[in-house]
């Protein structure tokens, strides 16, 4: 069985298999497409690159049973897809590599008795941290923070590392070096970072296409243009761009968001490694001979290596470490809806609308978009960590429930009470202010704290620190703004919470 993100030839489930005796089966089914409304481009890219692969087992001699959505006898579910190849294929036993979501995992585990074949279920070693790894670096641990994972990492993989075992340029992190705004390159004006490569669609997508539009074309985001990779060549092409066009200034401006420009010096790269179409260290360890060949600087290479085999490990491993309980959590006791203009980007807030627009058109946002705009929205509004997450698995390709839950759960909403981030992710307009460009063509005065036309996020953030005094007192780092909190007066509060409450009154 092999799985829509696992596209790897380096397979657990593959490793052993046998073209004389094993038949390889992949389906394109309702259960995975339905569970969240996900973006018909998300749907797409899986399907084709899915179909691709099959083509690539089948060249190199492998049997593969491929199971079509729009196939009449199509189960729409694992199980009774596996229940059929087992008969039509007169075999007794299922492999498979462990998945990525609970919701799924359950199911696996229940495949042997239900069927009533043994169901060997192998790691997926193509993570570099293994789930019991984590469990045992973790143990112990009152605040298992991503940092001091990260640095077990470097160690583990060598990447960044002198032959004396220290980072490399003598600093571990190298993050204080990448928080430039957009316009620090040119003095003023807007830069133009090289664009990621394009691919057209060939006649295996063209039909994929066909079916998504036809299948999911009523939900929210646009097929069109699909220009995303779907074969690991292209997929390895993009990674190529990448290094030699963007990642030289990757670092500096990985924070910075334009209303002008989708992709800025991003990598574009998550939704290929997340789906198996790229090797996590072979994408390392090509940013890190481009440093070592003096093509790029150590920031660029050691942030963007950071969000590899730090966040992306690490991520995965609180998600396996905290189990199915974790997204249940609810820190601030937050219960507003998600908003409408979630889905239709109608909102006055020009940070918000572009970025519901960007994810609308592309299924894409770069993580500082995601975390500190559409996130710390939905932090400071007090919307239901449920439905904020969900949004997040429906809308973006790379997102699957081991990589969004704790991303958007723990970081971006603070709902897990401090197990990922030591202090919540809460910012007034300030911060969208100095690190975008969309504050200048806003409705509203990102200056204005309070009062008729002043930025939405400015007294929601107060709001949001009144709400909550009381739970964040113990925080060491969140001692300065509430000690200005403090000094305020109490006609200034009063404005502050009629202003956030007539605004929310609207969402």
């Amino acid at each position: 069985m092999v799985l829509g993100d696992q596209l790897s030839p380096s397979l657990s489930a593959l490793r052993d298999l046998d073209p004389d005796r094993d038949v390889v089966l992949m389906a394109e089914l309702a259960s995975e497409t339905d569970y969240v409304p996900h973006h018909p481009k998300k749907i797409a890219f899986l399907f084709a690159a899915m179909r691709h692969f099959a083509d690539e087992l089948r060249a190199e001699g492998v049997p593969v049973r491929y199971v079509r959505f729009d196939d009449p006898d199509n189960a729409g579910a694992f199980e009774g897809e596996i229940a059929r190849a087992l008969s039509a294929c007169g075999l007794g036993r299922v492999v498979c590599t462990a998945c990525g979501e609970h919701r799924l995992d359950r199911a696996m585990r229940d495949w042997s008795r239900r069927l009533g074949v043994p169901v060997e279920i192998r790691e997926d070693d193509r993570f570099l941290c293994g789930r019991a790894e984590f469990a045992d670096w973790a143990e112990g641990r009152k605040s298992p923070r991503m940092e001091h994972f990260y640095r077990v990492m470097r160690r583990k993989t060598g990447l960044l590392m002198t032959a004396e075992g220290e980072p490399e340029g003598g600093r571990w992190n190298l993050d204080a070096d990448n928080r430039k705004p957009p316009d620090a390159k040119t003095g003023g004006g807007l830069f133009r970072p090289p664009q990621p490569p394009r691919y057209a669609p060939d006649a295996t997508t063209q039909a994929v296409l066909a079916l998504v539009q036809e299948r999911f074309g009523d939900r929210f985001g646009d097929l069109a243009p699909f220009e995303y990779a779907v074969t690991r060549a292209d997929a390895e092409a993009a990674l190529d761009a990448f290094v030699a066009d963007r990642l030289p200034l990757f670092g500096d401006y990985q924070d910075a968001m334009t209303g002008e420009e989708d992709f800025l010096y991003h990598s574009v790269l998550s939704l290929y490694l997340n789906a198996g179409l790229l090797d996590p260290m072979a994408v390392c360890r090509a940013a890190e001979r481009a440093y070592l060949e003096g093509r790029a600087p150590l920031n660029a290479v050691e942030g963007f290596i950071r969000q590899i085999i730090g966040w992306r490990e690490y991520v995965r491993g609180i998600y396996w470490l905290k189990g199915p309980a974790y997204g249940e959590s609810n820190h601030f006791g937050a219960t507003r809806d998600l908003p409408g203009f979630y889905w239709t980007g109608e909102t006055e807030m020009a940070c918000l609308r572009h970025v519901v627009d960007e994810t609308r058109r592309l299924a894409y946002a770069h993580h500082i978009q995601r975390l500190m705009v559409t996130g710390t929205f939905a932090l400071l509004a007090g919307i239901d960590p449920k439905q904020v997450c969900a949004w997040y698995l429906a809308v973006y390709a790379d997102a699957y429930e081991w990589v969004e839950l704790p991303n958007t759960h723990g970081m971006a909403l603070y709902a897990d009470g401090g197990v990922m981030a030591s202090k919540p992710y809460a910012a007034s307009g300030k911060y969208i202010d100095r690190m975008s460009t969309y504050c200048r063509d806003c409705a509203y005065d990102v200056k204005k704290r309070e009062g008729a036309g002043a930025c939405p996020f400015n007294y929601l953030y107060w709001d949001f620190l009144m709400r909550n005094e009381a739970a964040l007192q113990g925080n060491p780092r969140m001692g300065m703004p509430l000690k200005t909190l403090q000094r305020m007066t109490p006609e200034t509060r009063a404005a502050i919470r009629r202003d956030a409450a007539q605004f929310l009154e609207t969402l």
